[in-house]
């Protein structure tokens, strides 16, 4: 089962679905129970055209459900009989249909939640990371955005500043987690720069870009983290730095900074140091600084803590820290860091022990106990 091209198929089949008249909700959970079918039935049978599969399944199941739902018996008024599958469209309608999600009905919050879910592909859990949020509380507030959207006319497309925040949560999970959605994250991200003159389009772009050029040294090959200090700058893609690089600097040039913007700088002053212990690090705080304000982020501000400990000393980046919450995710790894560079292994140790029960996922939790275990062979009997 090739479980990328069901991935891949799913939003255009989702919109032909929306485009028949069928709401949103509905839609979604027709599609979700067409690739339910899909998983069962195509290991032996493969159908000459998925896509066209998928949406003749997919429309059956939503007609089944409206005509089993009282509530919306109103509907099978303007259904004579179902509309034969034909050819599927060649169009890509994965951008349109983060517009569409992006309802002006719906909360910013809301909405990206929602696209995620029925777009991205994130499972809750993901989305509610991604948040910083109990997994039962977005799963509440995805429900609530769908029954929003059930009841509306997907004639009004939101604004581009949810649609880059949908983006960049795409981005973001398929850079460190499970589901590898970077790459279609920056091929939509192309779209919409070429579609819509915005600073911040832009800088959305050159984010990606500069990070994506680090990909391929963020692991080794049995899948361990390997820290930015550590990476092979060597095998950093050139071809995407000075992309990225150029896409901020003209983005930069019309001085209308974004939060996009200014974490693109920061990315770029990481690429531009030949060596880590040549990074720029008092002019990435000052970056931080920027970002801080236009965000109010705590996460801003602990990275921002690194970085003065990296600028001004650890015990600056410590202070930095002192006045954050430390529930905040990976504030304990970052403490453990700082106490590290502070010449303190025993505390530094303890900490990265804790940081690791509390490590979001396998990989990050390997990473910090090791450098637990590194440290108890370091300090003093």
């Amino acid at each position: 089962m090739n479980e990328a091209l069901l991935r891949s198929l799913t939003p255009s089949v989702l919109t032909v679905l929306v485009r028949r008249g069928a709401d949103f909700a509905a839609a979604e959970d027709a599609v979700q129970d067409a690739l339910v079918e899909a998983v069962r039935v195509w290991p032996a049978d493969p159908p000459r055209d998925a896509k066209g599969w998928l949406i003749t399944v997919a429309w059956r199941r939503f007609l089944d459900a409206t005509r089993a739902d009282a509530a919306r018996r109103r509907r099978e008024d303007r259904v004579d009989e179902e509309p034969a599958p034909g050819p599927a469209p060649a169009a890509d309608d994965t951008l349109q249909l983060y517009f569409l999600c992006a309802h002006p009905s719906l909360t910013p919050a809301s909405a990206v939640a929602l696209t995620l879910r029925a777009v991205g592909g994130l499972t809750t859990r993901q989305i509610a990371d991604a948040y910083l949020v109990p997994e039962v509380t977005m799963g509440q507030r995805i429900s609530r955005a769908k029954r929003t959207v059930s009841e509306v006319r997907f004639d009004r497309p939101g604004d581009v500043a949810t649609v880059l925040r949908v983006l960049y949560l795409v981005f973001n999970e398929g850079y460190s987690g499970d589901v590898d959605l970077s790459a279609e994250a920056i091929r939509l991200t192309r779209q919409l720069a070429a579609a819509i003159d915005h600073p911040e389009v832009a800088g959305l772009l050159a984010l990606m870009l500069l990070h994506h050029a680090r990909r391929a040294t963020r692991t080794t090959p049995d899948g361990s983290l390997v820290p930015l200090a550590e990476q092979d700058r060597g095998r950093w893609d050139t071809a995407s730095i000075a992309e990225g690089v150029a896409v901020l600097q003209t983005a930069l040039a019309r001085d209308r900074l974004g939060e996009f913007q200014a974490q693109a700088a920061i990315a770029a002053l990481h690429a531009d140091a030949p060596t880590a212990g040549e990074t720029d690090w008092v002019q990435i705080v000052e970056w931080y600084d920027e970002l801080a304000r236009l965000t109010d982020s705590p996460v801003v501000r602990l990275n921002r803590a690194v970085a003065v400990g990296e600028a001004d000393g650890p015990r600056a980046g410590l202070a930095a820290l002192a006045a954050l919450d430390d529930s905040l995710p990976r504030h304990t790894a970052v403490a453990a860091y700082l106490h590290e560079r502070d010449g303190d292994l025993t505390k530094a140790a303890s900490l990265y022990a804790e940081a690791a029960r509390r490590a979001p996922n396998l990989a990050e939790r390997d990473h910090l106990t090791r450098q637990a275990a590194r440290l108890h062979t370091r300090r003093p009997r």
